[in-house]
């Protein structure tokens, strides 16, 4: 478990785009927001980023970089982009799984045909400019996410109040 105030995990993964995103890299003016879904098989990662989609520019306003990201190949998370009304969103593909049980995301086995072996169940992590946790919400199924909304309206409070990270000891 990765507790808030600390550090989190390193992380790189490749973009549909044919770059690389390291989160080493993001200097965000506030936060950077990682998103780990399930992948393409999954119809409610769909409503889900194409809500963090339609919310992506509320976002960036408040200074946060923004990236989703699955343990799916590259040719499943293109699909994502295809079926999906999610293009402006950064999209990771090929998160390993032990990369993902280091970031502490529950692992699941694929059950019928449009599942992978394993992927990685969701997780929700807002991280500080410094690379330090936020917040973060990780589940074991995909019912009952965090809603972007609530997140905007959090961070909102949390810049005012200049409220410290909570969860640590």
């Amino acid at each position: 478990m990765i507790k808030p105030r600390t550090k989190v995990p390193s992380l790189v993964v490749d973009l549909i785009n044919g770059t690389q995103w390291k989160l080493s890299n993001q200097h965000p003016e506030n936060y950077t927001l990682i998103v780990f879904y399930r992948g393409v098989h999954c119809p409610v990662c769909k409503k889900y980023l194409e809500e963090l989609t339609e919310k992506l520019q509320d976002f960036i306003d408040r200074g946060v970089h923004v990236i989703a990201i699955s343990s799916d190949s590259e040719e499943r998370a293109k699909r994502s982009v295809d079926e999906w009304n999610i293009t402006a969103l950064p999209l990771g593909f090929n998160l390993s799984i032990k990369k993902g049980r280091e970031w502490g995301l529950f692992i699941s086995k694929g059950i019928s045909e449009k599942e992978p072996e394993e992927f990685t169940e969701p997780g929700v992590f807002l991280i500080k400019s410094d690379g330090t946790l936020y917040f973060s919400a990780i589940q074991t199924m995909p019912f009952a996410r965090p809603n972007f909304e609530e997140i905007l309206s959090a961070i909102d409070f949390v810049q005012k109040k200049n409220y410290p990270a909570r969860g640590e000891s």
